[in-house]
């Protein structure tokens, strides 16, 4: 066994203390620097909250982030990490943490020990978000395959509370090329476990009886010996809690197994994945230390167990400081031991570091952009896409589990010639007649509706996310797929319109006739500016996940959405018979909401037969500032700040759709 004993000793001094506990340190040039202390840095690289790896940090402190500091009784290192920073690898968050620069087998030995206190986390965030107000102060981490954390040592602590919990996560080796439905499993220590939040913003669970303080000491062994990793964790105090867990043998391999506690917090989110059976028995593995903040300012209808919704002032480290928006942890000593047999991790830091600040392409995630261009909610158009992004408009994010495409665009900007409305979308190059047919699919999420309008006007709070579009004659759109939410409401309703093609050269008096998929349909209106209608109940909820396939073969057009927790839906419709030749064949609910504005026209009888038409797809804006008194239907009142995108996008005056993946190609026979 080739053993590393290393303790951390340094000192600064305190001057004063901060009411979110911050300590104001003084720098004292008598005392040595941080390698000196701690003279096994070549053993490690230090990943800082700026996401800068500084490697072996000899010679190396940094005020912001990595210093020494000395209380009362004893001399500590300091590791410290804002909410909002350059974050390392794939993750929403930021850390100052140790990385081992070899790997181990979990079927040979490694130990590592360590004494601390916590003495900062995150004073705002989302209490409903299980990693709000925590940091993980310990980890095993994977270097290969999903790269999974087999081992995440959490303290958290709910703002008002004088007492935190410590508790350790384990989380499965996803079998599969999917990671996106991994999961934790959390085991409490002092305290509460991961899964205790607050039944809604605002409101906090009791303090725990048991917990932990701020400044508190507490330390933790990890031993892993022959594929078992044995946990100890110890504080003056409180009884030592000891824990076993099998990194070689899943428990959690079938569907059967996924323990309540996840049923509860992270299938509701889609993380309902299944583990390899051999788990972490064929990866390296290694050892993290320090602080790795876990509350951030990502949008929590993104990830409701990840996304916090923490105060980050754009990312402004100073103010993050000053007011309480970090984490801060203290090491008064810690240990590894390692095998002889543990070799290289350059390759994990070779793949992570400086990976957030890489840009990744719309086409890298979903690769089907070369056969589209696109508008964006400026006017700009582009056509070549394949190397293509936009940070404004277009443009590719992590959630905390996946890689999305990004399409967004203001209430008010440039639209394209005959529309009043903006949009980022897909224009699809290639033209087909409903006879030859095409196929579009898509799994999307809706991030932004806007949240100004008029109640009373069908398109208010509306953003299309796909669409057929026809090239020749009136251009109309035989297919439109909407989602829709009234402000105040949680859940909102996806719909498709069917868009008549107009019979002769006078286009004013066509018609959508609308469709509900979940929730309501488009002629579900208030019945003035501020009066909503009821909540729809089998709605789908912003940042929800839902999927859609547009198939049209021989004339017919086939659609099917799915979403998980709700029915699977589908439809028919024929693109080159019209069912509304006739005055009289004009559906009751194009009556009550198009007949009384005027339009009240007659379709063609072959309908959109040998008309060349097109596929879109992304985030077609439906909510305008025109005056409702032009178009009842189409003129949504909303609020555009002169046209400032950038007002529109602070105020909620815009709308978002992420994509995760989608198709495009030949319409196929249905059986």
């Amino acid at each position: 066994m080739n053993k590393i004993l290393f303790s951390l000793f340094s000192s600064l001094l305190l001057v004063a203390a901060c009411k979110n506990q911050s300590k104001d340190i003084t720098q004292t040039a008598t005392l040595p620097k941080a390698q000196e202390v701690l003279p096994i840095f070549q053993h490690w690289n230090l990943i800082l909250g700026d996401g800068s790896n500084v490697g072996q940090a000899v010679n190396f402190e940094d005020e912001d982030f990595f210093y020494t500091a000395k209380d009362n009784t004893s001399e500590w290192v300091v590791f410290k990490s804002p909410n909002a920073g350059n974050t390392h690898g794939t993750s929403n968050n930021t850390r100052t943490e140790l990385a081992q620069l070899k790997k181990w087998s979990p079927m040979t030995n490694a130990k590592m020990s360590a004494k601390l206190k916590v003495m900062n986390v995150s004073t705002t965030g989302d209490p409903s978000v299980a990693s709000t107000y925590s940091v993980v102060v310990g980890q095993i981490h994977s270097a290969d395959g999903h790269e999974n954390e087999p081992l995440k040592i959490f303290y958290k602590k709910f703002p008002g509370h004088e007492k935190g919990s410590v508790f350790w996560n384990y989380e499965i080796n996803t079998a599969g090329d999917d990671n996106s439905k991994r999961w934790d499993y959390s085991y409490p220590i002092w305290g509460y476990d991961f899964s205790v939040v607050a039944t809604n913003e605002g409101a906090m669970p009791p303090e725990p009886k048991d917990g932990i303080a701020l400044g508190e000491e507490f330390g933790y062994t990890v031993l892993i010996e022959d594929g078992l990793m044995h946990l100890t964790f110890e504080s003056e105090g409180n009884e030592t809690k000891t824990f076993t867990k099998n990194l070689i043998t899943s428990e959690y391999a079938t569907t059967e197994n996924i323990p309540e506690q996840v049923k509860m917090l992270f299938v509701p989110i889609g993380q309902d994945g299944l583990e390899r059976e051999n788990a972490y028995a064929d990866e390296g593995l290694f050892f993290k230390l320090g602080c790795y903040n876990q509350t951030n300012g990502k949008d929590p209808k993104v990830n409701q167990v990840w996304c916090s919704g923490a105060e980050t002032f754009g990312g402004d480290l100073k103010k993050q400081y000053e007011t309480g928006n970090y984490a801060e942890v203290w090491f008064k000593s810690a240990s590894i031991e390692i095998s002889d047999e543990a070799y290289s991790n350059a390759g994990y830091f070779e793949a992570n570091d400086g990976l957030s600040q890489k840009t990744v392409v719309p086409h890298e995630v979903i690769p089907f952009m070369d056969k589209f261009k696109i508008l964006m909610g400026d006017g700009t158009r582009e056509d070549d896409l394949t190397q293509f992004e936009d940070k404004n408009f277009f443009y590719t994010v992590i959630d905390g589990t996946r890689r999305w495409v990004v399409y967004k665009t203001p209430n008010s900007g440039v639209t394209s010639p005959n529309s009043s409305n903006t949009r980022t979308e897909l224009h699809e190059k290639r033209e087909w007649i409903p006879e030859e047919g095409g196929k579009l699919s898509g799994t999307c999420k809706v991030m932004q509706v806007s949240v100004s309008g008029d109640a009373s006007v069908a398109a208010s709070y509306s953003v299309v996310v796909g669409q057929i579009h026809s090239g020749e004659g009136h251009e109309n759109e035989p297919l439109k797929i909407f989602y829709k939410k009234f402000p105040g409401h949680k859940k909102g309703s996806v719909f498709w319109n069917y868009e008549i093609n107009t019979a002769g050269d006078d286009n004013s008096g066509r018609w959508d006739f609308s469709t509900a998929v979940w929730g309501h349909d488009m002629s579900v209106i208030g019945q003035s500016k501020e009066d909503f209608p009821p909540e729809p109940e089998d709605g789908i909820e912003l940042g929800e996940e839902f999927s859609y396939e547009v198939n049209v073969y021989k004339g017919i057009m086939y659609l099917t959405f799915k979403s998980k927790g709700h029915d699977t839906k589908t439809f028919t419709k024929n693109l080159i018979q019209s069912e509304y030749v006739n005055k009289s064949d004009i559906p009751a609910q194009v009556q009550q909401l198009f007949v009384s504005i005027g339009q009240d026209g007659t379709e063609r009888p072959s309908a959109y037969s040998g008309e060349l038409g097109y596929f879109k797809q992304g985030a077609y804006n439906q909510t305008n500032g025109k005056s409702p008194e032009t178009n009842k239907v189409w003129c949504a009142g909303a609020e555009t700040y002169g046209g400032d995108i950038t007002k529109q996008y602070e105020n909620g005056c815009y709308a978002e759709v992420w994509f995760r993946e989608a198709t495009v190609g030949p319409g196929e026979p249905v059986d």
